[in-house]
């Protein structure tokens, strides 16, 4: 697993699903609800398994995802970009649901990754409990240590329900990060194409 943004999982002692089932009866019961009436009995089990699917990227390596490169691309010297991936992540604050797209570019020298590997990275951090920020960075970083490349850009436009439905309550707000390392970062023109060419049509 990638040592730079990969949990050490032997640190946590995850509960079992029984024990996750009835801490969910607990908060239906701290919302003033029955979790013995009819239309909640199977609840506590559905949460779980949406949680299962929710924050699958706990249990999936993004290093993995990205070790399978292709050597019959020769001569190719330009950046590689996939844009306009959607994810829907989870405010690591809130818990609440984050739905955004992802713009994923990078530089290839001797290693090149099938092009769905760049949106499965975005959907390996996204299925976690994040900050916009740091999913930003550890797509960075994992595409740099995976692939070694000349450099890598990714762009992230998300509504987080935290602000939307809760809080400060403004729906249609959008947070957008980014982070560029190698030719990225240090080539103003090549930061200007990346940007050009994830401008929306």
């Amino acid at each position: 697993m990638s040592k730079i943004v990969e949990m050490k999982k032997d640190d946590i002692k995850r509960p079992s699903r029984e024990e996750a089932e009835k801490a969910v009866e607990t908060l239906l019961r701290y919302i003033g609800e029955d979790p013995s009436r009819s239309g909640l009995k199977e609840t506590p089990a559905r949460v779980v398994r949406s949680y299962d699917e929710f924050f699958a990227g706990y249990n999936l390596d993004a290093a993995k995802d990205l070790s399978k490169t292709f050597d019959d691309i020769e001569d190719f010297d330009d950046m590689v970009i996939v844009k306009g991936i959607d994810f829907v992540s989870h405010c690591e604050h809130h818990m609440v649901p984050i739905t955004g797209v992802a713009h994923v570019a990078y530089w290839p020298t001797d290693k090149v990754v099938g092009i769905s590997k760049l949106a499965r990275v975005v959907d390996i951090f996204a299925k976690r409990l994040v900050s916009q920020e740091n999913m930003t960075k550890h797509i960075v970083e994992a595409i740099d240590e995976a692939l070694d490349p000349r450099g890598v850009a990714v762009m992230i436009e998300a509504d987080h329900q935290c602000m939307s439905i809760r809080g400060v309550h403004k729906p249609g707000s959008a947070t957008v990060t980014s982070k560029f390392s190698g030719i990225f970062k240090d080539d103003q023109n090549v930061q200007s194409r990346f940007l050009k060419l994830i401008e929306k049509s």
